[in-house]
């Protein structure tokens, strides 16, 4: 039998007074209920639940402000946010959203529930609620460095293994350093290959970078948990392996919440403007070919590409996967739609991570698969490692035999060396 967890109403109110910023409740009382952002979720979409709405998430929000400024709350007359809001909404705020952003692309008001959504959840974890899976990866995170268990040592092992396996230097901990690589735990631990491709096209390219055992995991389970004391220990630490090695410029891995929360974010949460430029992955190989520094063979597998939604949409790099595949890859098909009105993959904003999400979530992912299969294609590549963990496990419950690529791994794999040429 679960032990009931006690809900502290009144740390969810202090939460939301302190940490709620002024844009969000100027988003959160500006909904005009017209309903649009309902079509737009994929969760809505697949349940036809009204629950599922994007706008009814501000339900819980908008009361908490009415309650703390009300001129009623001095006649006792305000509206109060209660245990049964807290407990009600839990599964809205952090199951059935992935703070992908469709919604905002079709809000007439320009609302960022994503933005609302990542505030919110500090107040549930604050009242004692929260995916106690979701919550513990962040604590994983903080207490041994990564969400999966990628200690230190662990980096260190995995990147000497892949340095011998495929044959390409992986530097580690440099003195001095142009670049910064992060990783995130889901490559390393799921999928090793990709770190290797990584190292593989920046020594293509004759770029001076290295990973630092000072910061090294780039996903930020803080943020995605609503614990910002985690958030702002995983910045800290990416920061500091930067500075270490004097990096002007950290490169994210194929992760887009990883990418998001330290592109956007990570200053705000730091306190002070971060001393280098932060780049997905995709950009930095953009700007290696837009150099003239990247040389490939064509790559000639009709395929279909899968934009995560913090890079294409809210990171606006969705112009710089095309421009790496133009030329070489000949077969590319696009979904409809696609680029910054993409379908979400169903797992962003932690939602991977909790168990109860999983039923739900593969169920939405039949919207994916439906786009995938309208190209005629059977491989679809992505540049997010949790887009391919979620996929992975969402094409084997609707039995999709298909093949998943990493953009990284396929460039990787069609690099025309000097011995080559």
């Amino acid at each position: 039998m679960t032990e009931q967890r006690k809900i502290d109403v009144d740390a969810a109110m202090r939460t939301f007074t302190a940490q709620t910023e002024e844009h969000v409740i100027a988003y959160a009382q500006a909904c005009l209920r017209c309903g649009q952002c309902a079509d737009a979720c994929l969760f809505y979409r697949t349940s036809g639940d009204p629950r599922h709405t994007p706008a009814y998430k501000l339900v819980p929000i908008q009361k908490a402000y009415r309650a703390a400024h009300s001129p009623l709350k001095w006649l006792g007359l305000a509206p109060k946010l209660t245990e049964e809001d807290l407990t009600g909404w839990e599964d809205l705020i952090f199951d059935t959203c992935t703070m992908c952003g469709r919604c905002t692309e079709v809000c007439p008001m320009g609302i960022d529930i994503a933005s609302i959504i990542g505030q919110a959840r500090k107040a549930w974890v604050a009242a004692g609620l929260g995916p106690e899976d979701l919550l513990a990866a962040a604590d994983t995170s903080r207490d041994r460095g990564s969400p999966l268990g990628l200690t230190p040592d662990k980096l260190v092992e995995r990147v000497e293994w892949l340095e011998d396996d495929d044959e390409t230097e992986m530097p580690i901990d440099k003195e001095k350093a142009e670049v910064l690589l992060t990783v995130s735990s889901i490559e390393a631990m799921k999928y090793p290959e990709s770190l290797a491709a990584m190292a593989k096209i920046l020594n293509h390219a004759g770029v001076d970078w290295t990973f630092s055992t000072k910061g090294y995991e780039s996903t930020n389970f803080g943020y995605l948990a609503g614990k910002p004391d985690v958030a702002k220990v995983m910045v800290e630490r990416l920061v500091a392996g930067a500075e270490a090695c004097g990096a002007k410029i950290v490169v994210i891995p194929e992760c887009g919440h990883a990418y998001g929360v330290f592109r956007w974010s990570a200053a705000n949460i730091l306190g002070r403007e971060l001393p280098f430029e932060v780049l997905h992955i995709t950009e930095y190989i953009a700007r290696l070919k837009r150099a003239g520094k990247l040389k490939l063979k064509p790559y000639d597998t009709p395929f279909t590409y899968h934009d995560p939604c913090q890079v294409s949409r809210r990171g606006g790099a969705a112009a710089d996967a095309r421009y790496i595949l133009e030329g070489f890859a000949t077969k590319f098909q696009e979904m409809t739609p696609t680029a910054e009105m993409n379908w979400c993959c169903g797992g962003g904003g932690g939602v991977q991570a909790m168990g109860r999400a999983a039923e739900l979530r593969n169920k939405a992912f039949r919207i994916k698969l439906d786009q995938i299969e309208a190209t005629h294609t059977k491989t679809l590549i992505s540049a997010c490692a949790n887009c391919r963990l979620t996929m992975d496990e969402s094409t084997k419950y609707w039995h999709w035999d298909g093949e998943l690529a990493s953009i990284v791994e396929v460039i990787a794999d069609h690099l025309i060396e000097e011995e080559d040429a």
